[in-house]
């Protein structure tokens, strides 16, 4: 829903998706976490964290989040703390051997795992703020394994249902902290709309699975509403193609995956266009109605910023197809999902500064209908 302070956004107003780059200070620091008094971490993090949100206030974003610096990982952090989880399922990803966590016990956390961190972020800007959460569907996708998980959760299903659970507290406890949008990370969706994906061919063998959009997406979608339904604030779903050292696991247009998400509960779907071989604007016309969009202008995997025109040049393009009230401006992803991703937080300052710069422009370019 929309709140009294979202509601009071511009046409075109800029958000991150979440994460920023780290710079090699925080590496450092997270390297420490093990070593440090636990207070000495806390302090030293909040400071770093701090500099994240003026970054961003010093490029013109008008909704700002914490740069997800607390996190190694948007998803691995929740994982940790939530518990039930081990690192014993080997897998092949672009060509490297990899060891990754599934589920082996039920989910039994102590307390809640991001309040804390909304509240920070609240305390310390006065701009909108965003905070985000992983999606049930993309943690099972990825995370639930008949060989590892069917003891805890019997069926992919069942351990969706108490994600969902976990994060419906998560969420209303961001809520009561302060934080103005909640966003649901989720780019196992946008596997719906790679065609060879869909047939098995990939280089990520976690995705061979036995894809059916007709039971799956209507699955995650009714994970999400367990979480957001009737919650106070305004809710963005993100759908990305997913980014690992400046690529993209996955290739496609939107149009297959549009329509089937009529029924979220959400206000906001924020999707990726400046990369080549994800969304077109024409693409927008599948978007049902209700929803407003996030345009992604602005290419994270490429190293070289996309120029001012470039950027308005995308947004024209989707204020053309739906009309610029239903268009807010964001980076395609998050600069980095991973700590270790390459983008540095030069590279983040300019490009989001840039985009900055092209809302100014579409704002006194393009009518406001």
């Amino acid at each position: 829903m929309k709140t009294t302070r979202t509601a009071g956004l511009p046409r075109f107003y800029t958000h991150g998706i979440g994460s920023l780059p780290r710079p090699q200070a925080v590496l450092a620091l997270i390297e420490a976490r093990g070593t440090l008094p636990a207070e000495e971490f806390q302090r030293r993090m909040d400071d770093m964290v701090v500099f994240a949100i003026r970054l961003q206030e010093q490029a013109g974003m008008d909704v700002v989040s914490d740069g997800e610096w607390r996190r190694t990982h948007y998803i691995g952090e929740f994982l940790d703390r939530v518990g039930g989880f081990e690192n014993v399922r080997e897998f092949m990803h672009q060509g490297t051997k990899k060891r990754e966590q599934v589920i082996v016990r039920r989910m039994a956390p102590k307390e809640l795992v991001f309040a804390k961190e909304g509240e920070f972020l609240a305390r310390h800007t006065t701009r909108v703020t965003k905070f985000a959460l992983p999606s049930p569907f993309v943690v099972a996708t990825r995370f639930w394994h008949d060989d590892h998980s069917t003891k805890a959760y019997a069926t992919r299903e069942a351990f969706m249902a108490h994600l969902s659970e976990i994060l419906r507290a998560e969420a209303e406890a961001l809520v009561a902290a302060g934080i103005d949008i909640i966003q649901l990370d989720d780019p196992a969706l946008t596997y719906f709309c790679d065609e060879k994906l869909m047939r098995g061919e990939t280089h990520d063998e976690r995705l061979k699975q036995n894809w059916d959009p007709d039971r799956q997406i209507p699955g995650a979608v009714q994970a999400i509403n367990a979480i957001v339904d009737g919650l106070k604030a305004e809710v963005h779903l993100h759908c990305c193609h997913s980014v690992y050292k400046r690529m993209s696991d996955v290739k496609g247009d939107y149009k297959p995956l549009l329509p089937r998400l009529r029924e979220a509960k959400v206000d906001r779907i924020n999707l990726e266009f400046a990369y080549q071989g994800t969304g077109d604007a024409s693409d927008l016309k599948a978007l049902p109605a209700q929803f407003g969009v996030g345009m992604g202008v602005v290419d994270v995997r490429t190293e070289q910023p996309q120029t001012v025109e470039a950027i308005v040049a995308l947004g024209a393009a989707g204020a053309a197809a739906i009309g610029a009230a239903r268009i807010a401006l964001n980076p395609d992803c998050g600069f980095a999902p991973g700590a270790g991703e390459p983008p540095t937080i030069d590279e983040a300052f300019i490009k989001l500064q840039r985009m900055c710069e092209a809302a100014t422009v579409l704002r006194g370019r393009v009518g406001g209908g």
